[in-house]
């Protein structure tokens, strides 16, 4: 563990300069690249109920705010169809994206008016498995269906504040059989290494998955913000990464027979449409409140606040408030990292974006990896070994709760001006 621990810190370390973000007003959105696809991200920031463990930008669902929220990203949509660019894959996630279904709907009827959208991706939650929603989805050409499971474990559930939300282990197990097939993938959203979580416990989800069988599953590492671990500690105690290497081998060995991982975290059953945006796209566009786009070198963040995003937008403004320029050297280790998390990555499309200087500037981190055995390299294909998953789970671990302590400091002041106008009221 002691390589594991020593990456840990050194990662954390490190994110602290890299994802530090300078907030930025942009006048004029870019053009797209009429040679390139992009993925358009599409963030819902509204729940029923907030989970205590969530670091994402999300608010207590009001349908009137939500409704307004809507109209606005429809704006935002077609501000960047205006531009010129070519989206050829959607990502729509939460919060809650299925809170207004009908709405949502609408909303994908645009996108793909709008764009050569080849495949859509949803994230709800268990309690809109239902016909309506499920009907409302398939109409509005969703491929791929993400629930939000976490875990079937009803002592886990309730420590989590979701077993009154969305029901027992084995309710939400009987919904997601019922409506299996409706969509190309059904993909099962998980978290391991919750403070309560025991190996005996993860073993039962294990089960569970494969005897389903899910299309999918994807066993996310518990990623906390530095606020909300204090919250997790006083309710489900504090987080153990000593133990996050057994649990994820323990998946890997579990499901290694019938998945295949098309991450370091996503396992798919053969034919299951896999969606990996960060990995699948070298640029990708965020719209909506709080959501973060990758363009020219650029990561962009929309505002957190979501009455300042639509005043924005109904005045036809771009809602873009943060934004980080990476170096060359910084792009280069950006995709060092994101390309090896979908497991391998191609050096030939590598030399053609940076010559040989890629090889040369990381030449230090190549050696590391190869010699602890964590890539191998075939031809002009660098993959990861089973011992490299490992590896990615805690660089991408570390990079997400970087990306979550950003986002807390980008919300603590609009949480607190709401708490403010609630108490006036």
């Amino acid at each position: 563990m002691i390589i594991e621990t020593s990456m840990t810190k050194v990662l954390r370390h490190l994110n602290k300069n890299y994802l530090t973000f300078d907030e930025f007003t942009l006048s004029k959105l870019p053009h797209g690249n009429p040679e390139r696809e992009y993925l358009l991200y599409v963030h819902i920031p509204f729940c029923e109920e907030l989970c205590p463990y969530c670091s994402f930008n999300r608010y207590k669902f009001q349908a009137d705010r939500a409704r307004r929220y809507f109209a606005a990203l429809q704006r935002e949509i077609k501000l960047y169809r205006d531009c010129g660019f070519k989206c050829t894959g959607v990502y729509v996630g939460g919060g809650t994206p299925t809170v207004l279904p009908e709405e949502l709907a609408e909303t994908l009827q645009l996108i793909r008016e709008s764009f050569p959208v080849r495949e859509i991706s949803v994230e709800t939650n268990p309690n809109h498995l239902t016909d309506n929603i499920m009907n409302t989805l398939s109409q509005a050409g969703v491929n791929r269906l993400s629930v939000g499971v976490q875990s079937f474990d009803d002592n886990l559930l309730k420590a989590m504040e979701r077993y009154h939300k969305y029901g027992s282990g084995a309710e939400v197990e009987a919904r997601l059989q019922k409506y299996h097939g409706v969509f190309d993938t059904l993909n099962v959203d998980m978290i391991f290494n919750f403070p309560m979580q025991t190996l005996e416990s993860l073993q039962r989800d294990l089960e569970i998955i494969k005897n389903m069988p899910a299309d999918q599953v994807t066993f996310y590492p518990l990623m906390v913000s530095t606020v909300t671990e204090k919250i997790i500690r006083k309710t489900l105690g504090k987080v153990d990464y000593g133990r996050e290497k057994l649990y994820y081998q323990e998946i890997f060995k579990q499901l290694k027979a019938d998945y295949t991982p098309g991450s370091a975290w996503c396992f798919s059953r053969q034919g299951a449409m896999i969606d990996e945006y960060i990995v699948d796209y070298d640029e990708y566009l965020g719209v909506g409140s709080g959501s973060f786009s990758y363009l020219n070198g650029k990561i962009m963040a929309n505002t957190f606040a979501v009455e300042e995003y639509c005043d924005k937008l109904e005045n036809n403004q771009p809602a873009v408030a943060f934004c980080k320029e990476f170096s060359l050297l910084e792009r280069m280790r950006y995709d060092f990292m994101i390309k090896l998390f979908g497991t391998k990555i191609d050096m030939a499309a590598i030399r053609r974006r940076y010559g040989n200087l890629f090889e040369e500037a990381l030449w230090k981190e190549l050696t590391l990896f190869k010699g602890l055995r964590a890539l191998k390299q075939e031809g002009n294909q660098l993959s990861l070994t089973p011992k490299g998953y490992y590896y990615w789970v805690i660089m991408m671990r570390e990079f997400f709760i970087g990306v979550n302590n950003f986002r807390d400091i980008c919300r603590e002041p609009v949480v607190k001006k709401m708490k403010e106008a609630a108490n006036k009221s």
